[in-house]
């Protein structure tokens, strides 16, 4: 929810660089215009302004996919008016739907004698949000089956989750344990589990691919103990992975790697096709081991739409747009082709660690081994955290969009600067991106006198070395 603050300094109309050429006057910034207007100037006003945000090829913050070749972006303004809930009205719509789904839980090796069941989603936020209420609801029957009470779920996760865990958690009243990090372990390993996980579990949660450093929970690890709890106490509890971005990474990078439906307690995996599924935004997809995870209870019959068809979401309406480009994109690279892919966006990744640590100021928080993404703190422990917030303002003035942020608890003495690396990010770039990294280092060594007398009096060091 946005807050729109009026400033009475502030203009309220939108003024136009091609004034007399269609129209003059001003258009209100806040209310809708009493008249409309042409065409081509409601989209030169919008087109402008849109000027003014971030260039996305430069945008190393998001995961989030901003290229797709000229066929997609045509599938996507042909398919933009098709609701993909209108299954009655549009079945060959749904029938590729149902082929993503089975595709995709195929690609995490969900067992060839089940049928894997799931739906595409917004993104990975609904998806987890579907997978936990799931598994909170057959934890609630198995409760009550046994006559014990059900008012007491939760659910366990690291504290290098995304948001959307604790959005879960407050908005469907489950109580949330967050395994905490260490200073020097930025993963959740299954030795830390026993004083977090109860009868009252209705599922762990493991990441593969953190947001936050790239790197994988310990799911193999996690799945032996939980078997062990099953074999020991009868304690059934699933494991949801959130692959939302190292789902589409491990299957064709590193598929050696068990953190899939190979695992018996692994039952359901969310991940972000609008990352690297390589689609663009929004698009995500949970995926159940086979039908037996998903309650019925869950799944609504929908007929006033025309026809009978089943409803599972958070969301109802959405263009049917996304999914499709997803399908596009199985057709288009096959297996082959996301294996090339990924390959070299890892390789990419690799390379600008590699040109970062020629530098001489940095260190890697780890190893782009799991994820293409490059997680980096200052080598000189001495400086103060300041410096990579700074550094981060600083490569604005070159158009790149890098977050500086530290840790979650118990790590949170730690402040990185993270850079993830995508398919439109090339070797050249990340050789210009270093370049430029070394001229806001040089900016503040050379130029900020107010910060060097900051240093002086923090650490007894006047200058950045």
């Amino acid at each position: 929810m946005h807050t729109v603050k009026h400033r009475p300094e502030d203009d309220q109309n939108l003024h136009f660089a091609y004034a007399d050429r269609h129209m003059t006057g001003g258009v209100p910034k806040f209310d809708i215009p009493d008249e409309g207007m042409d065409a081509r100037v409601a989209y030169r006003i919008i087109h402008d302004e849109m000027q003014l945000d971030g260039n996305p090829a430069l945008n190393l913050a998001s995961f989030v996919t901003t290229w797709m070749e000229p066929e997609a972006r045509m599938l996507l303004q042909e398919t933009a008016d098709k609701n993909i809930v209108d299954q009655d009205e549009y079945p060959q719509t749904e029938e590729i739907h149902q082929r993503v789904v089975s595709m995709m839980g195929r690609m995490f090796n969900a067992p060839k004698d089940k049928d894997p069941v799931g739906t595409c989603t917004i993104g990975s936020s609904e998806a987890i949000m579907l997978g936990l209420l799931a598994h909170k609801w057959s934890w609630k029957k198995k409760m009550q089956a046994a006559g014990k009470p059900t008012d007491k779920p939760n659910v366990v996760f690291s504290a290098d989750v995304h948001t959307c865990w604790e959005k879960f958690a407050r908005y469907f009243d489950v109580e949330m344990r967050v395994v905490p990090l260490k200073e020097d372990q930025f993963y959740m390993t299954a030795d830390q589990l026993p004083e977090y996980v109860d009868e009252n579990t209705c599922a762990v949660g493991c990441v593969v691919g953190t947001t936050f450093t790239g790197q994988l929970d310990d799911v193999k690890g996690v799945n032996e103990y939980l078997l062990g709890l099953k074999k020991d106490k009868g304690w059934d509890i699933p494991i949801h992975v959130d692959g939302a971005s190292g789902g589409f990474v491990a299957p064709f990078f590193y598929p050696e790697v068990e953190w899939d439906f190979r695992l018996e307690q692994v039952r359901s995996i969310n991940t972000s096709n609008h990352k690297f599924g390589l689609v663009f935004p929004g698009c995500g997809t949970v995926i159940f081991r086979d039908r037996s995870d998903l309650p019925e209870e869950l799944v609504f019959n929908i007929t006033y739409l025309g026809g009978s068809m089943p409803n599972y979401s958070l969301n109802f309406s959405r263009a049917s747009s996304m999914v499709l480009l997803q399908y596009y994109n199985f057709l288009r690279l096959g297996k082959e082709g996301y294996r090339k892919i990924m390959t070299n966006i890892m390789e990419n990744a690799q390379y600008l660690e590699k040109k970062l640590l020629e530098l001489g100021h940095f260190e890697l928080l780890n190893e782009s081994k799991y994820l293409p993404t490059v997680t980096v703190r200052l080598k000189d422990r001495k400086l103060p955290k300041e410096v990579v917030y700074m550094l981060s303002d600083l490569l604005r003035q070159y158009g790149w969009i890098v977050p500086a942020y530290p840790l979650p608890p118990k790590a949170d003495t730690v402040h990185v600067l993270r850079m993830v690396v995508k398919e439109n990010f090339t070797r050249d770039m990340a050789e210009k991106f270093a370049q430029d990294i070394e001229l806001c280092w040089k900016k503040l060594k050379d130029e900020a006198q107010e910060f060097s007398t900051m240093l002086a009096n923090q650490s007894g060091k006047g200058k950045i070395c």
